[in-house]
């Protein structure tokens, strides 16, 4: 990517996320038709920068073009044509990915064509004869975890569960926070601000991840940052990743609602104490305890809370904590 086309992405205020192109309607498939994904497009479209690719037009497959699929040998898992076994695309699909790795390290997160042998995240048919397993993952998809594993990848079709769709995005968000605190040029206290602002965030997912990113973050010295930084960023996305439950939700809520607690009567606190309790039963999405909590913010502000992103942690008009 040019310097002027990254500064151009960055004065955008739009996130850069990689993308399977037939998600965006092009007509890049073996079949010649694409694979549009009105929520990718309508919805992520208006918060993400979308850099589309087609690794299996990359390698100059064409359209249309011979099915390809994964098929299981003695050396490992390849990607063939479904019509001449010995037509084998596995290396150039790996070193296609290889070689997009100079965008790929911009981006924020990647959304990938399930079920794809070149794109597929997992659950990729794998063939051992005339009988399929579903336990592969596409050559190109690979690579690139492989290559970054830090990044946020999901599947299309795993986006229609409303918590797998939180999840992936709010990792996107995250990355894009850590991206711009690394433009703007990373330091102890730097990295001290964005713990403390995230650190409800990963209370809701990994309470053991919780517990030792604290003390790394407080260790960290100007000599040993950068190695502080790449082990906290690989740990907290490892943490994020693991999805968060509502019975952590509740004991964050039950946490934010400690820095009220000089403010609040009996009937406030039951009031509280009831969304919350409706909320771990399932009976309320999350949305409900958070903007409760946000009207009493409102009354009685804290820096702390203010500053986190746990309590607003994507822009609200995406209505994902209305769905889980």
């Amino acid at each position: 990517m040019s310097s002027s086309t990254e500064a151009s992405r960055v004065d955008s205020g739009l996130i850069p996320v990689g993308i399977s192109s037939c998600l965006l309607g092009e007509k890049v498939r073996f079949d010649g038709q694409h694979k549009l994904d009105s929520f990718v497009e309508k919805t992520l479209g208006r918060y993400f920068e979308f850099r589309p690719f087609c690794p299996e037009m990359s390698i100059g497959l064409g359209v249309p073009r011979r099915p390809i699929r994964l098929v299981a040998r003695e050396d490992g898992v390849h990607c063939v044509s479904t019509v001449d076994s010995a037509v084998d695309h596995t290396d150039a699909l790996r070193t296609c990915a290889d070689e997009q790795a100079h965008w790929h390290q911009d981006l924020c997160g990647y959304i990938l064509k399930n079920a794809s042998p070149s794109c597929g995240m997992e659950r990729v048919k794998v063939y051992e004869g005339d009988f399929p397993r579903r336990d592969g993952v596409g050559i190109y998809a690979a690579t690139l975890m492989r290559n970054f594993p830090d990044l946020p990848v999901e599947e299309e079709g795993r986006l229609g569960d409303p918590g797998l769709r939180e999840n992936f995005i709010q990792r996107v968000y995250v990355m894009w926070r850590w991206r711009e605190m690394l433009r703007e040029g990373i330091s102890v206290g730097a990295l001290v601000r964005f713990h403390a602002r995230h650190k409800l965030v990963l209370m809701s997912h990994s309470i053991p991840a919780y517990r030792s990113l604290g003390p790394l973050v407080a260790g960290a010295t100007r000599e040993n940052l950068a190695e502080v930084s790449v082990r906290y960023l690989r740990e907290l996305m490892v943490a994020l990743r693991e999805p968060a439950t509502r019975g952590r939700h509740v004991n964050v809520l039950q946490h934010v609602q400690g820095y009220l607690r000089p403010h609040l009567d009996a009937d406030d606190r039951q009031e509280l104490g009831d969304a919350f309790a409706r909320y771990q039963r399932g009976e309320i999405p999350l949305i409900v305890p958070i903007t409760l909590l946000n009207h009493y913010f409102r009354r009685f502000p804290n820096e702390y809370i203010r500053d986190s992103w746990y309590m607003q942690p994507y822009p609200a008009e995406l209505s994902l904590q209305n769905g889980i």
